[in-house]
């Protein structure tokens, strides 16, 4: 069983920028590929990023690309989302989750692919 809190969310002005970070418990997170979604308001949650077990390899919606970077530190067992150039279309609940296939070489998209889900974090970005 795995884990997941997310962090760092918050009240930002547009233009601005936010890192949201999510911690796993257990010793096998560095095993697990990486996702982060969001749900704003009314909307059905999206894939944002997706990050390796390794952290060689990423993926990333369109709408996040370019302004948006998942990372993860192994060691750590956190996974972050750096959000720059943020617009108020970014506001949402940002959840991180975990696909409990072990060491795939998949980059998953799909929300199906993952097992374990935080209890997300809000960010707001304001005009």
């Amino acid at each position: 069983q795995v884990q997941l809190v997310e962090s760092g969310g918050g009240l930002v002005q547009a233009g601005g920028s936010l890192r949201v970070s999510c911690v796993a418990s257990g010793r096998t997170f560095s095993s697990y590929a990486m996702g982060w979604f969001r749900q704003a308001p009314g909307k059905e949650r999206e894939f944002v990023a997706a990050i390796k077990w390794s952290g060689t390899s990423t993926y990333y919606a369109d709408s996040a690309k370019g302004r948006f970077t998942i990372s993860r530190d192994n060691a750590k067992n956190t996974v972050f989302l750096q959000m720059n150039s943020l617009k108020p279309e970014d506001t949402a609940v940002y959840y991180c989750a975990a696909d409990s296939r072990r060491y795939t070489d998949d980059v998953p998209i799909r929300q199906s692919h993952y097992e374990y889900w935080g209890q997300g974090t809000q960010v707001t970005v304001s005009s």
